[in-house]
């Protein structure tokens, strides 16, 4: 094999595994952040008509506020990673 296609096989398994990085990141946090609104236990605010708006609700901001802390901590390791170009 040459060197070009060992650089293309690395750089490939670097952008697989960080796929995999970055959705396991997402579940994370929107589980971590779902679990944390049902442990404030919001539904007793609402009446028992309002229940199936008031979860689907739940599970928008679950996903929406699970996505941006995610994106944070990636974004806040990346730019540790990055940081240590200044080192080398």
């Amino acid at each position: 094999m040459s060197s070009i296609s060992l650089e293309r096989n690395n750089i490939n398994m670097y952008l697989g595994l960080m796929a995999v990085v970055t959705i396991i990141s997402h579940f994370f946090f929107i589980t971590l952040v779902f679990i944390s609104f049902q442990g404030l236990r919001l539904d007793y605010f609402f009446s028992k008509e309002k229940q199936g708006k008031f979860r689907l609700a739940l599970v928008l901001f679950s996903v929406a506020i699970g996505y941006l802390a995610s994106e944070f901590f990636l974004s806040f390791i990346d730019s540790i990673r990055n940081l240590l170009f200044l080192i080398k």
